[in-house]
């Protein structure tokens, strides 16, 4: 039986590299994100039939819930949620951030990723399907300038275990996935589109890109229903934890 899938932020990095690998292996795609030109772009490479675009802001719930009520039948039916959409602003300590810019992220990484998933448990639990949610490595391990994106992503982690204890017995699997470094538009959109930062950052560094996660998500969503990945963290071979800080003289 072929299954379904609903990911968010569908148009670029790991969102549309997932959804290319899961299209090619097998499965009808639904993909969500604000950009409808990237949504027409990624269709006209697949079969018709397998990819259904759904453009709106993840962060308007009227918006959100329109959408999903408009699914057409034949990709009504999710058997795995991918909470893909989320973004960092900014790369300053707490004391100088934009508090904007904070809003913004725990709207998106947060009260964003819980509307689509509550919206859609009844629809998981019937088919007994998954959900897999993009955290980040900021989650467990701080640095300068992650401050509220860290914060959102250790909401992800944490949300993630809570909901596969509150579905327990329901057959639904919930897995969260947690990337150290990976070469998306990730921080251009953090720097404002400031292309030589984002540069500067991967330069040398061989890091993960969209299709590693995305081959990780398949994978996941791929295995026998009676076993649950709780936590996938994965970092690029060239990036580790780190270290203490230690402020001297004052």
């Amino acid at each position: 039986m072929t299954k379904i899938a609903l990911i968010t932020g569908a148009t670029s990095g790991i969102g549309s590299a997932t959804v290319r690998r899961l299209v090619a292996g097998g499965w009808l795609v639904v993909g969500t994100g604000r950009r409808k030109e990237r949504l027409d772009g990624l269709a006209r490479n697949f079969p018709a039939g397998t990819f259904h675009g759904a453009a709106f802001d993840i962060c308007d719930r009227d918006a959100t819930a329109a959408a999903i009520e408009a699914l057409p039948p034949e990709f009504a039916a999710i058997d795995l949620l991918v909470n893909n959409a989320g973004l960092a602003l900014g790369t300053v300590p707490a004391q100088h951030a934009d508090r904007g810019d904070w809003r913004t992220m725990v709207e998106t990484n947060i009260m964003a990723l819980v509307d689509v998933t509550h919206r859609l448990l009844p629809r998981l639990i019937e088919r007994r399907g998954a959900i897999i949610n993009l955290s980040s490595t900021a989650a467990t391990y701080p640095y300068t300038g992650g401050n509220v994106y860290a914060g959102t992503k250790a909401f992800v982690h944490q949300f993630s275990l809570g909901l596969r204890s509150d579905l327990h017995g329901t057959g639904v699997r919930v897995t969260s996935i947690e990337p150290g470094m990976v070469e998306t538009e990730f921080t251009l959109i953090r720097t404002g589109g400031d292309k030589a930062a984002s540069d500067n950052l991967y330069a040398g560094s061989h890091p993960l890109t969209g299709d590693d996660i995305a081959d990780m998500i398949y994978w996941t969503a791929s295995l026998p229903p009676h076993v649950n990945i709780n936590t996938l963290e994965t970092m690029p071979v060239s990036q580790s934890f780190a270290g203490f800080q230690v402020a001297r003289g004052e």
